[in-house]
């Protein structure tokens, strides 16, 4: 995975890493959960590059002159009446008045402007959703009877059911579809192993600590915190103030730890809990440390992602798979941060499940075979360019964004365009669904492109699948540290003469020039492309010392000509030996899972309209449990038939409940909709019932004997209710549906 402050880039802000498709029911009425829970509107800027809106600064101006209007008003009044002459105080007074109402209405027209994202509402939808989801048994807090721990919490039935739906998809959808060789790790792993990836030494984030109570805060969150409630709350900012928040908010990520300092000494930012003053920042290590064995002498940590296992196994898997690429390694697993403030409910925990996929290709050679499969895919994509000038993602072709070099690669849009499938296929809304394009000081400077698969919630655009080209950085990281090289071979049909670029750093040299930051120095020239190297080259041969940026410190440093030796050699070779490029779609399956919730969710009236009933549209493939049974009424027939269908629907593999309580039939009907169950099946003879479909509330009539089986079909894809509807006669529902 990438590294932003050295975090795994696909999930948590961090290191920059189905079968057909069931046909979308019939869409429900939305209307009257909108009115309830206005749909937030898709964001015109990523986290990453707020930029004010001209009619927010137009507006922030016209209160401004309004307000400065009221003051210079005011202070007419105060001298009219100091000076004891009562002609002109009534007039001056209306007029104070009428500036006070326009200066309101300015107020109130600068307040919608920047509460247009809907906070409240969406805070009221997510209280609304987080209680039904908890109240469900979705997912709770971890050890709840002792208060629990943040950033922990335990999935219950249906959760654990969406998950696992969840992840038998994506194998299905990645392993099965794309013959995927797939491996599962330990979690505990050794010091050694994260010392080579750089973890040991930059899987940080910036905290500060309450200087009285210790309490500790992640830095940045809390300037974050802090400039976004100023613009959202604030009316009283000038448009210059403005603009600066929004300019700290774009450049969060690149603040050094004594900038992110200053900025939080200059904004009097105190700890929330107890406005005491904070420490400076300082760099905490995520990992949580462990010993292996009883010794304590190896050290061992909980592994913060699972590439790792999968990059240490490379060679082992290169032989399985015939010493041919392209392969694809799999994994699932559980990944462990220790979060220094965990917050958002599942979007940020200390223990996650990812799902990571790294696939090794030639560096020479990224085109994908199945490319066009994927190429006329059109969906919201938001490259730098747009990012950095303020303007909104937009709806882009694949083979467009590829043939244009927006997407580096073949094989990097091929599995952007996977990913796209897979995202909408489990039920996330492709209006909130982008894909935006790591900028520059977010990207390592091994990393040939970063995209990650963006999906708006009530919190915002939540990163929740990072797709990353990472070169041949990890595979070279791991064999300098053990020893043993992580290389693919290309044999060749007869010897070839090749011209072969050598890069050899001086390590005595770099080491007394860099001292702790040599080895930062030596990866970056072992990094340079030809031109680059050659172009370094011709400037020491010249000038005898050249400027060369390296990324990982974020500035320039000077290079001699004795601290490095560049050449072209020529030699015959029978075989290529290189190092893979890896492509890496890493899924951070909580987050799916969360945002899936949010965009299945709605309420419409109960039949009374007295009542909201909530109701989660789950795509049958994901759905916790794929139908219920219900006798009409207790009746030893009817209930006789229901176990029948018991047997037969556990025998087709199909998760259900039979509900057998004596409440009204539509009242069962809308305790199933609020966990999601797509259909329901209502026995009301031995022979025949009838089959519901959740959201357009649409029934037909099957007999007893095919229910199983069109559930299956249902649930599976193979149909879909409009296909079910024309095969089955249709049917009303009974008088006591209460929906």
């Amino acid at each position: 995975m990438v590294f932003m402050r050295f975090r795994p880039q696909p999930i948590f802000s961090s290191l920059c890493r189905l079968p057909k498709p069931a046909r979308t029911l019939a869409a429900p009425p939305l209307a009257a959960a909108r009115r309830r829970f206005p749909a937030a509107p898709l964001s015109s800027s990523c986290s990453h590059m707020a930029s004010a809106s001209p009619s927010e600064d137009a507006l922030r101006r016209a209160l401004a002159e309004r307000q400065a209007a009221v003051d210079a008003q005011a202070e007419a009044v105060r001298a009219l009446k100091a000076s004891g002459a009562q002609a002109g105080v009534d007039a001056a007074v209306e007029a104070l008045k009428a500036l006070k109402v326009e200066a309101g209405a300015a107020a109130r027209r600068l307040q919608a402007a920047v509460g247009s994202g809907g906070g409240a509402a969406r805070e009221e939808l997510r209280q609304v959703i987080v209680n039904t989801l908890e109240r469900k048994l979705f997912y709770i807090p971890s050890f709840k009877i002792y208060r629990g721990v943040a950033g922990l919490y335990d999935y219950g039935p249906p959760g654990c059911a969406v998950k696992s739906n969840v992840l038998a998809s994506w194998r299905q959808h990645f392993v099965l579809e794309e013959n995927m060789l797939e491996v599962d790790c330990p979690c505990v792993t050794p010091e050694i192993v994260l010392k080579a990836s750089g973890h040991v030494e930059k899987f940080t984030d910036l905290m500060v600590k309450d200087e009285k109570t210790g309490t500790c805060y992640r830095a940045d969150h809390l300037l974050k915190d802090f400039c976004k409630e100023k613009l959202e709350k604030d009316l009283t900012l000038s448009p210059e103030k403005a603009a600066e928040f929004k300019h700290v908010l774009a450049v969060l990520d690149d603040l050094s730890p004594e900038e992110l300092g200053a900025k939080i000494k200059d904004y009097g930012i105190v700890a929330p809990d107890t406005k005491n003053p904070l420490s400076d920042p300082y760099p905490f290590n995520l990992m949580f440390q462990t010993s292996i064995g009883p010794t304590g002498l190896s050290v061992g940590y909980m592994r913060p992602e699972t590439a790792q296992g999968i990059f240490v196994n490379f060679k082992d898997l290169y032989y399985y798979n015939g010493q041919k690429l392209p392969f694809a390694a799999a994994q699932i697993g559980q990944a462990f941060r220790n979060e220094i403030s965990p917050r958002q409910g599942l979007l940020r925990v200390r223990e996650f499940t990812l799902a990571e996929i790294e696939h090794f290709v030639d560096p020479e050679d990224k085109s994908h075979p199945k490319f066009a499969d994927v190429a006329d895919l059109e969906f919201l994509m938001f490259p730098r360019e747009l990012q950095l000038s303020g303007d909104s993602a937009k709806l882009m072709k694949l083979a467009e964004a590829v043939s244009k070099g927006i997407v580096n690669n073949e094989t990097l849009g091929y599995f952007i365009g996977r990913v796209y499938l897979f995202l909408t296929q489990l039920g996330i809304d492709k209006g909130r669904l982008r894909f935006r394009q790591h900028l520059p000081n977010e990207m390592a400077h091994y990393a040939a492109d970063c995209w990650d698969a963006e999906i708006e919630c009530s919190y915002g655009w939540i990163e929740c699948v990072g797709i990353a080209d990472r070169s041949a950085y990890d595979l070279k990281a791991h064999s300098e540290k053990s020893g043993v090289p992580l290389v693919a071979h290309e044999k060749f049909a007869k010897p070839r003469e090749v011209e072969k670029l050598v890069i050899v750093p001086s390590k005595k040299d770099l080491g007394l020039a860099f001292k702790g930051n040599q080895k930062m120095v030596v990866e970056a020239l072992e990094a340079m492309s030809e031109k680059e190297a050659m172009d370094m080259k011709a400037a020491l041969d010249s000038k005898g010392e050249t400027n060369f940026q390296v990324c990982t410190l974020g500035k320039d440093v000077v290079i001699t000509k004795k601290m490095v030796s560049i050449s072209m050699e020529k030699k015959m070779e029978h075989q290529r030996v290189f190092t893979p490029s890896v492509i890496e779609p890493s899924f951070g399956i909580g987050r799916i899972i969360y945002c899936l919730f949010e965009h299945s969710f709605y309420t419409r009236p109960s039949k009374s309209e007295e009542e909201q009933l909530n109701v989660f549209r789950f795509p049958p493939i994901v759905a916790p449990i794929k139908c219920t049974v219900f006798p009409l009424v207790k009746n030893q027939e009817f209930d006789d038939a229901a176990k029948v269908l018991d047997k037969e629907l556990t025998a087709a593999g199909i998760s259900h409940i039979i509900d057998t309580t004596g409440i009204s039939i539509g009242r069962r009907y809308a305790r199933t909709d609020e966990i999601g169950v797509p259909f329901a099946v209502t026995v009301d003879s031995a022979t025949e019932v009838t089959i519901r479909e959740r959201d357009s509330k649409q029934q037909v009539r099957v007999g007893i004997d095919e229910v199983a089986s069109v559930v299956k079909e249902l649930t599976e894809g193979q149909s879909n209710w409009a296909d079910i509807s024309f095969k089955y006669p249709s049917h009303i529902g009974p008088q006591g549906d209460q929906e």
